[in-house]
């Protein structure tokens, strides 16, 4: 397992640059540009200002966005979906964004993850081109302030620099400003508890410390566009090589599995693509499954080292038993404190096991989770209907293994 150490923070780092996808724009042709992450770059912002950039610098080339960001989520959930929502679009550049979102794991879980990523792409195309993006919270500052990656992107960096991806800090450079007096993280309050108003010529990056305002994505923009300046020069298009594995057990081997009939109980139901919740993830979740009874099951087996229940958390959401080579585990609420409404969500199976073959149950819980955080304090809202948050329902759109389905 390679080292892991804490990284000094760039602006910008070239490695072995973008030279693909810069010679396909300087010479005019047909560009598709990918978005992976999580929801900074969901939201309107850096992605629609930099694919605008692209436009309007390379006026003769016809360009293509794809937007494959999913709010909440981690490169642990994009390096099962990046088939099905990048690869298969055959992006020419890829912008990778999850320096935020994979927080909270440990340098070798983002390697896995993240290397797992980079090898699928490569196999997949070695003319594209990937570029990291880091992107700021709050807990960051202090690193950035002394010049210095978090933990996340330190990883993401060891790793960029071993398969020579060029990385962008936006996070860097909202620290700069920040230290500089030109920006604020966040609105101060005065003595009355009130924002105070912004000074003229500062930036009010963010209400929340994560999610960008607008002004905040120009400055994470500005930095990209910057930098692609930087790099378009003596581009020469040349394929991507793919040495030896930086960690032995990345998951190169991550995908998603529709379910099948044959695993599911006689109780489930596949949701229309045309209404509801199976119209609204549609786009995500090509086929939906969703069963209400206690008791209702999916069984599968499958050979490899992890396993991952690609579903939906929603306000009726039950609990889930998941039984792995028949040890029962305790139930696992597909319910939290943002349960207003529903999302995108993914449910742990195993992960780190033997590269045999495992055999797994899910089973609907006939106990519901504690709703009491979330109706308490949303039941003095006009809306509020107690009904809403009441059912053992579970929705289940994929499988995503480490490994392969065997029957």
């Amino acid at each position: 397992m390679p080292e892991f150490k804490i990284q000094p923070a760039k602006l910008m780092v070239k490695r072995g640059g973008l030279p693909n996808v810069m010679a396909k724009l300087q010479a005019g042709e047909a560009v598709t540009v990918a978005y992976l992450g999580g929801s900074i770059t969901q939201m309107d912002g850096w992605r629609n200002l930099t694919t605008q950039w692209l436009r309007e610098t390379y006026p003769q080339a016809k360009i293509k966005e794809i937007h494959a960001a999913i709010g909440g989520t981690g490169s642990d959930l994009g390096v099962f979906r990046l088939q099905q929502d990048v690869l298969r679009h055959k992006p020419d550049l890829l912008f990778v964004e999850f320096a935020v979102n994979d927080g909270g794991a440990t340098p070798e879980q983002i390697w896995r993850w993240m290397e797992g990523i980079l090898r699928q792409t490569w196999r997949a195309n070695p003319s594209t081109d990937v570029c990291y993006v880091y992107t700021h919270c709050g807990s960051y500052t202090l690193h950035l302030r002394g010049k210095l990656n978090p933990p996340a992107a330190s990883a993401d960096e060891l790793l960029a620099a071993y398969y020579g991806v060029p990385s962008i800090n936006v996070a860097l450079r909202t620290v700069q400003l920040g230290e500089a007096g030109k920006l604020w993280y966040v609105p101060p309050k005065g003595p009355d508890g009130k924002p105070l108003p912004v000074p003229r010529g500062v930036i009010l990056w963010s209400e929340d410390d994560v999610h960008p305002l607008p002004a905040g994505h120009e400055v994470y923009a500005g930095l990209i566009a910057r930098a692609l300046k930087a790099w378009a020069s003596g581009a020469k298009p040349r394929p991507h090589e793919l040495p030896a594995p930086f960690v032995a057990d990345n998951w190169e081997r991550a995908g998603l599995y529709r379910l099948q009939p044959g695993m599911l109980s006689p109780g489930w139901k596949k949701l229309s693509a045309k209404e509801g919740l199976g119209k609204d993830f549609h786009h995500r979740l090509p086929e939906m499954w969703t069963a209400s009874r206690p008791g209702e099951k999916i069984s599968f087996k499958f050979r490899g080292v992890a396993a991952t229940l690609y579903d939906l958390m929603g306000p009726n959401g039950g609990q889930a038993i998941v039984t792995l080579d028949g040890k029962r585990q305790k139930p696992v609420p597909r319910f939290d404190l943002h349960c207003t409404y529903y999302r995108l969500a993914v449910l742990g199976l195993g992960a780190e096991l033997p590269d045999t073959v495992h055999t797994v149950t899910i089973e609907i819980d006939a106990k519901q989770p504690d709703r009491r955080p979330v109706t308490r304090r949303v039941k003095h809202e006009p809306d509020f209907d107690p009904k809403k948050y009441e059912g053992t329902v579970l929705w289940a759109g994929a499988l995503a293994i480490v490994g392969e389905i065997v029957k």
